[in-house]
């Protein structure tokens, strides 16, 4: 099968941030494979080293992967020396305090993706910039919701509910929010500035699968874990939900870089409609005499009504990953239980 044409050359450098990230680590891990060169940015480097001394070592070693500090992703002139001599940049990086003070979150996520795009403005070896959206950008994924998702689609309930005066809104609210403004201030970045590279997004549903780190299990990549800890309070927050693998999430974050076709762009990545029961079910069924976990009352057979279109998603799947549709989810549930057992 004859490789992809693509916009940027095998050996050119790769910008990633929030690199220590459950997504992060799989978007690094894929450039690598493809034969790129990876910088990461990280807020400490001494709490990061394990990507060059032990996750991805022998990149390391061999020159393909170095790390930057960007300790605030929201001030001035943060990525300046972080773009230079890149030609594609993915903006991972987020804030996900889930902080219920829309002042501390929204505006600092906002500018990250502003002042990022600012600093590749001077990088004239930029090629394409690749923003880390989510599904909660685009709608709340609730009960009740029949919202069809398309190119233009975002929470505008989620924006009015963080910034309404009175009762302070959740923490899940405010993060909602600030993915929806900081999706919008990238596209009107690339509408009215004009940049000399194309601009694309990935929004992403839940993202589930192997965490590649311990420290993902205290993160994104924690939902299962709170399920075998019997943790159901949280995870109960979100009783239906679409789902997606974040080896699917890496891969479209790559075809979003490197895809010739792929240009200003809006690529949802939503995979399984399902709820935390029939997760459970299928723990229970592939691991029968670990997992003895009980359904969560009241699910019965919840499911979302939302939708978008991802032809263009599942068609990229297919060229880029040479997969048929997305990762099945029982195939999921066990990368990411397996790795949750082998982390701990």
């Amino acid at each position: 099968m004859t490789a992809p044409a693509t916009t940027i050359s095998e050996g050119s450098l790769v910008l990633v941030t929030g690199a220590t990230g459950f997504v992060a680590t799989h978007v690094i891990k894929a450039f690598l494979q493809r034969g790129y060169r990876v910088r990461g940015t990280v807020r400490n480097l001494e709490k990061a080293s394990w990507l060059l001394t032990g996750l991805f070592k022998t990149y390391a070693d061999q020159g393909f992967l170095e790390l930057v500090v960007v300790p605030n992703l929201a001030a001035e002139h943060a990525f300046d020396e972080a773009v230079k001599g890149v030609s594609a940049i993915i903006h991972v990086a987020s804030i996900v305090t889930f902080d219920s003070d829309p002042n501390k979150v929204i505006p600092q996520t906002v500018l990250g993706a502003t002042s990022i795009l600012e600093a590749a403005l001077k990088e004239p070896l930029v090629k394409r910039f690749v923003f880390t959206s989510s599904i909660v950008a685009a709608t709340f994924p609730v009960a009740g919701n029949s919202t069809i998702v398309g190119p233009d689609t975002f929470n505008e309930a989620a924006i009015q509910l963080a910034w309404a005066p009175g009762t302070p809104p959740s923490g899940s609210v405010v993060y909602s929010a600030s993915k929806a403004e900081a999706e919008k201030a990238v596209w009107n970045f690339a509408k009215e500035r004009r940049p000399h590279f194309d601009v694309n997004a990935v929004g992403p549903a839940m993202i589930l699968g192997e965490p590649l780190h311990k420290t993902h299990l205290e993160s994104a990549g924690a939902w299962l874990k709170q399920l075998f800890d019997g943790d159901q309070e949280e995870i109960s927050s979100s009783p239906a939900f679409y789902s997606v693998d974040v080896k699917d999430t890496a891969l479209l974050h790559v075809a979003a870089a490197l895809d010739p076709h792929v240009q200003g762009t809006r690529l949802q990545a939503w995979a399984d409609n399902t709820n935390w029961n029939e997760i459970l079910a299928i723990l229970r069924r592939l691991y029968p005499t670990k997992i003895d976990t009980q359904d969560i009352k009241g699910l019965a057979g919840d499911k979302l009504t939302i939708s978008t279109d991802q032809t263009q998603s599942l068609a990229l799947l297919k060229k880029w990953g040479n997969q048929e549709g997305w990762t099945p989810l029982e195939k999921t549930v066990a990368d990411n239980a397996e790795a949750i057992w082998k982390l701990q």
